[in-house]
């Protein structure tokens, strides 16, 4: 039996160069996404076009939700010259960043006023480029390192992905007041070049392919393989997840799909309800960045360190635990007088919360991966993590508009149930598992 590791060994992790390099991997995962989502809307809005123009371009955010669809080429695909010198993942990653830097400076060079189209090409550039990165990092921190590794890769992850939300939100804004917009998206694309460095300093995973992966598909030709009649590359990932997991993993896929929905369907309405409690626009930015990115970087690191102490499943529940309950004290709030200091108090447990779930369920998310088929398997089940939440919250309005704030916090709140119950449900089964296995 292995024996229980002491505090200090848990957080030693954080000092492996696998663990670090992934802050810097984060940077450059999370720079483009706002770029192309509510920074872009603030200038598109700042220029002068109308709001339903602006809510046609969130559309563009698609992308990011069917991203699993990309992830076959990813995992199947080498690309000349790059794989050759850098390897599969890093030269994937390098293609994609160097993607992104050419959107950004292509959306800088663009006339909102005379060349909209020509702007939204450019930004759905952007935001391809930037899904195939979120893919390949995603496969490489798998590979890269053992599960232990895991929950602290993803807590330096998420700290690099908010310290680039912040450059991309609040320095965008101020190059832009400054300067003007142009020269943001610039700055913004110079920025990106923290990922191109980092791509380059990085040594190539040692990937393990298995045997079925390999035949038939050595010396094939890249197009040959995705567009010649293969489907094994489109079909063999998902065959290989219910062959290890077997009925387990329709329930996997049932966590999966619930396991973020309370987070997401309160998230919808969080910042209409900042602004119908009477706050000022400068409040809410100040308290949602002091507390909300201190809080949800604590939140990630708590939650890489709990995962090396307790493994994943004993965390991944209280995540889910948190995460519902937290929800509560936005209800509670909702029924009493607006105070700044209240409001900073209920966003710090909200944030530190889901910085704990979000970082302990990468983990879990990376646990269930095969090597084999890294990028699609993990591109799966993050696509399956985001998409029936954001359906769900798309009615978030409608439950306000019509039973309140209050009522709406607590349904958010009983939405995070059946994550607890399947948390429960897995636990259970892996502990039935273990007990007929020794006997």
């Amino acid at each position: 039996m292995a024996t229980e590791k002491s505090w200090l060994d848990a957080l030693r992790v954080y000092s492996q160069p696998c663990v670090l390099s992934m802050a810097f991997l984060g940077f450059s995962a999370g720079l483009p996404f706002l770029l192309v989502f509510s920074t872009l809307s603030a200038w598109l809005r700042d220029d002068g076009v109308v709001r339903s123009v602006i809510g046609f371009f969130s559309w563009i955010g698609i992308i990011y939700s069917i991203k699993f669809l990309l992830a076959p080429a990813v995992d199947a695909c080498s690309l000349p010259f790059l794989t050759k010198w850098l390897g599969k993942r890093r030269g994937w990653m390098l293609i994609s960043q160097l993607g992104v830097m050419f959107g950004l400076v292509g959306m800088g060079c663009s006339d909102v006023h005379l060349q909209l189209q020509q702007l939204a090409l450019f930004a759905l550039w952007v935001a391809f480029c930037s899904a195939i990165q979120d893919v390949v990092v995603d496969a490489f921190r798998i590979e890269s390192a053992d599960s232990v590794y895991q929950g602290a890769m993803a807590a330096t992850y998420v700290l690099g992905y908010r310290v680039a939300l912040l450059v991309a939100g609040a320095g965008a804004f101020y190059l832009a007041e400054y300067f003007n917009w142009r020269v943001a998206y610039f700055g913004m694309a110079a920025f990106m070049s923290v990922g191109f460095i980092t791509t380059l300093c990085l040594q190539e995973p040692q990937q393990k392919r298995s045997e079925e992966r390999g035949a038939g598909l050595d010396g094939v030709g890249v197009w040959r393989r995705l567009l010649g009649g293969n489907l094994k590359v489109l079909v063999s990932p998902f065959v290989d997840f219910f062959v290890r997991n077997g009925r387990a993993g329709l329930m996997m896929l049932m966590l999966i799909a619930v396991y973020k929905m309370s987070d997401i369907t309160m998230g919808v309405m969080a910042n209409p309800f900042y602004l119908d409690l009477g706050f000022s626009k400068s409040e809410i930015a100040e308290v949602s960045k002091i507390f909300g990115f201190f809080m949800t970087i604590t939140g990630a690191a708590v939650g890489g360190v709990l995962v090396i102490k307790y493994g994943i499943m004993r965390p991944l529940l209280l995540g889910a635990v948190l995460v519902a309950a937290t929800n509560l004290l936005f209800a509670v709030l909702a029924v009493s007088k607006p105070s700044l200091l209240f409001l900073a108090g209920v966003i710090s447990a909200d944030n530190l919360s889901g910085g704990i779930a979000t970082s302990v369920f990468i983990a879990y998310l990376s646990s269930l991966t095969n090597t084999a088929y890294t990028a699609t398997q993990y591109a799966l089940f993050s696509s399956l993590m985001t998409l029936p939440a954001q359906l769900l919250g798309g009615f978030s309005g409608l439950v306000v508009d019509n039973y309140g704030y209050h009522a709406f916090f607590v349904y958010a709140s009983l939405v995070g149930l059946p994550a607890i119950v399947l948390v429960f449900m897995l636990m259970y089964y892996q502990n039935s598992i273990a007990v007929h296995n020794r006997n």
